[in-house]
């Protein structure tokens, strides 16, 4: 039982562990200190599902569909490419305060969020200035409409999975574990990295290369399927 569960925490810590949409997105939740918990939940929890519809043979039905992961694509691609482009516009037009080395950030980073009048209310420790269904949404997409995570839960965890025959839902327990253990840790983990984001233009460099990054693999998304 233990080697079945080892293999699936390795494979699960070796494809998640990779600079992507997903992490990036989580990385910047943690360090805002924003809606933390359930960023790591949903993409825990949406791991958990994608690599159970995997270990259960549903890779199979995609390969006969293979319109279905074009559509994915194709929205994925549109989606990763507006957020890199508001990723960018905020390095280029920061519209709030630096996160402090010693307090949640109170700053409006992200389109629709209220201005940043309020941060002198807050109480210290309290950092959302974000409504929760915004961010929810977007960790959501961010997970959903990328077509790796289908290659990489869907077909090659579930197809590794079932070679382990009647063990194969021990070594899925061990790849969700995985990716429970990053997600968790990235986001709650982040708050150590706020001593070197605690200026205006730290933040900035941030969005910066969560812009290039975002639409990097938006594009790369379409360029085998326009070619």
């Amino acid at each position: 039982m233990l080697t079945p569960l080892v293999a699936g925490l390795g494979l699960g810590f070796s494809l998640i562990v990779a600079i992507g949409a997903q992490n990036l997105f989580v990385l910047r939740q943690g360090l805002r200190r924003e809606h933390v918990l359930p960023v790591a939940a949903i993409c825990a929890a949406s791991d958990a599902v994608l690599i159970a519809l995997g270990v259960s043979g549903i890779g199979f039905v995609l390969h006969a569909v293979p319109w279905l992961v074009d559509v994915v694509r194709w929205a994925g691609a549109a989606f990763l490419v507006g957020y890199g482009l508001l990723a960018a516009r905020r390095a280029w037009r920061p519209s709030g305060a630096a996160l402090g080395a010693g307090e949640p950030s109170g700053a409006a980073l992200d389109a629709g969020e209220p201005s940043g009048a309020a941060s002198g209310s807050r109480p210290s420790g309290v950092a959302t200035t974000t409504r929760l269904a915004p961010v929810l949404l977007t960790c959501l997409a961010l997970t959903w409409l990328n077509p790796h995570v289908y290659l990489d839960t869907v077909f090659l965890l579930g197809t590794v999975a079932n070679t382990h025959g009647a063990d194969r839902w021990i070594f899925a327990a061990g790849a969700m574990a995985a990716s429970a253990v990053w997600f968790f840790g990235l986001a709650f983990g982040a708050r150590l990295l706020g001593r070197w984001l605690s200026t205006p233009r730290a933040w900035r460099i941030l969005d910066a290369v969560i812009a290039v990054v975002m639409i990097a693999l938006g594009v790369s998304l379409v360029l085998p399927a326009a070619g």
